[in-house]
């Protein structure tokens, strides 16, 4: 890990002040749905990278909070190289990627827990290819993880949805399912960071999807928050061009 050695301190803002607040940021997309040689996190939107997005959000919503960005080893000089071609100076520290997502965010925790770990410090993991999560639901997830230790921020499902089930006619048999019930799981996710560096020592399993699922396997409930329906995961083309329409409409 290392500090990004072009970052500057950036101007601080109104809009809310870091105490004991992180944010680890996980970088590793490779490109092959967007059908590109170039990482996802990397494309240009509004003619900078997604990436660059991303971390603006989390400094627009808590001016100063401490931003570890984690990246694939050999994506890093990439990523330098973009930042002094767009003067991006936000402040961050650069730290490898792991196998895995569960390995990158330990990674990213191993960075931030030289120093003791101060109480009710919170630590929020954000996919770093969501450039459009809000000042609002990045504020809402870390007043409610003060509370309740660990939060999600979630949107409802507006499509009908439909399980396929076994038969034995190898047929496609499907239900529909009581869509009122489900929700989609956004990020940032946010913990208190004593609860997830106790998460993240377990051992590694498949059925982590997310970090909420690492806190879960502790026996740990997880609060859920309101997200917002524009911070959409870019991973495909089309992604691409809801994002463009986005900025669009938020320069508007």
């Amino acid at each position: 890990m290392e500090d990004n050695p072009i970052a500057k301190q950036s101007t601080p803002s109104l809009i809310g002040r870091a105490g004991g607040e992180s944010v680890i940021i996980v970088a590793g997309g490779k490109g092959l749905r967007m059908g590109s040689d170039l990482p996802k996190q990397f494309l240009p939107i509004g003619g900078r990278p997604v990436l660059m997005h991303t971390l603006e959000a989390f400094e627009r919503a808590i001016s100063g909070i401490r931003i570890v960005l984690v990246l694939p080893h050999d994506q890093q000089d990439f990523w330098r190289d973009l930042c002094r071609q767009h003067a991006f100076t936000l402040p961050h520290t650069i730290v490898d990627g792991g196998e895995t997502r569960f390995h990158s965010v330990k990674n990213g925790l191993r960075s931030l827990s030289p120093a003791p770990v101060r109480e009710g410090s919170l630590v929020a993991v954000h996919d770093g290819v969501r450039p459009f999560v809000s000042v609002d639901v990045i504020r809402r997830c870390f007043e409610a993880a003060r509370e309740h230790a660990a939060v999600v921020p979630v949107v409802p499902v507006v499509e009908t949805v439909r399980q396929l089930l076994p038969s034995h006619t190898g047929e496609g048999v499907s239900a529909t399912i009581d869509r009122s019930k489900l929700r989609l799981v956004q990020t940032p996710q946010v913990f208190t960071h004593s609860l997830l560096l106790q998460a993240y020592k377990q051992p590694y399993c498949d059925t982590f999807t997310d970090d909420a699922s690492v806190v879960e396997a502790l026996g740990h409930p997880v609060t859920l928050v309101d997200g917002n329906r524009e911070n959409i995961k870019i991973t495909t083309p089309f992604d691409l061009i809801i994002a463009e329409a986005l900025l669009k409409a938020e320069a508007s």
